[in-house]
C-alpha cells in the first residue's frame, strides 16, 4: 500500500474502459469530495476557535492536519487514474458548513452547549466522509485502481477514527457539562 509521501505515478494504473460510465462517476465523486475536504479544512479552523474545551480543540486542530494529509493523498489518487485534481463544488458539504457556521452563531460563545452542537456538526461531516470513501473505496477496487483503492482505505479508517473521538469526547465530558449549564 502506498503512503501519503510516495508521489512516483505519473501515469494510470491500468485503464479500464477507456471512459466507461463507472470511470467516469469515480473520478466525479473524487471532484467532489476533493471539494468537500477543501472545505472542511476552512471549517476546522473555526470549529476549532470556537470549542470551549481543550480536548475538542485539540481533536479539530489534529484533524485540520490530517484534513490536509487527505487532501494530498487524493492528489495522488487522481494521479494513480490518470485525472486531473479538479475540484466540483459538494453540495452536500456547502450545507454542512453552512450549518456548523449557524451552530456557532446560535450558540453562547465559551459554553459546552457550544461544544455539544460543535461535536455535532463535525460528526456529520464525518459521517458524509465516512460514506463517501467507502463507496470511492469499493469502486476503486471494481475498477482496478489498487494504489488509489489503499489510499482511499487510509483516509477512510482515518475518518472512523476522528468520528469515535468525537463520541468519546461528547460521552465522556462535554455533554454532561452542557446538562448542567
Amino acid at each position: 500500500m502506498a503512503t501519503a509521501k510516495s508521489k512516483t505515478a505519473k501515469k494510470p494504473e491500468r485503464t479500464p474502459k477507456e471512459e466507461s460510465a463507472l470511470k467516469e462517476l469515480f473520478t466525479d465523486e473524487l471532484k467532489d469530495i476533493l471539494w468537500a475536504e477543501n472545505q472542511l479544512s476552512k471549517s476546522l479552523k473555526k470549529l476549532a476557535e470556537a470549542s470551549t474545551s481543550e480536548e475538542l480543540k485539540k481533536a479539530f486542530e489534529t484533524h485540520l492536519t490530517e484534513t490536509e494529509g487527505q487532501i494530498e493523498r487524493l492528489k495522488q489518487v487522481f494521479e494513480f487514474i490518470g485525472e486531473e485534481a479538479k475540484p466540483k463544488k459538494c453540495e452536500a458539504m456547502a450545507g454542512l458548513a453552512k450549518e456548523a457556521e449557524e451552530l456557532i452563531e446560535s450558540t453562547e460563545e465559551g459554553t459546552e452547549v457550544r461544544d455539544v452542537a460543535l461535536i455535532s456538526a463535525a460528526q456529520k461531516c464525518e459521517h458524509y466522509e465516512i460514506a463517501t470513501y467507502g463507496t470511492l473505496k469499493t469502486l476503486a477496487g471494481v475498477l482496478g485502481f489498487t494504489e488509489a483503492q489503499g489510499l482511499l482505505e487510509q483516509t477512510l479508517e482515518e475518518e472512523k477514527k476522528t468520528d469515535k473521538l468525537l463520541t468519546q469526547i461528547a460521552e465522556s465530558s462535554v455533554n454532561a457539562a452542557a446538562e448542567k449549564e
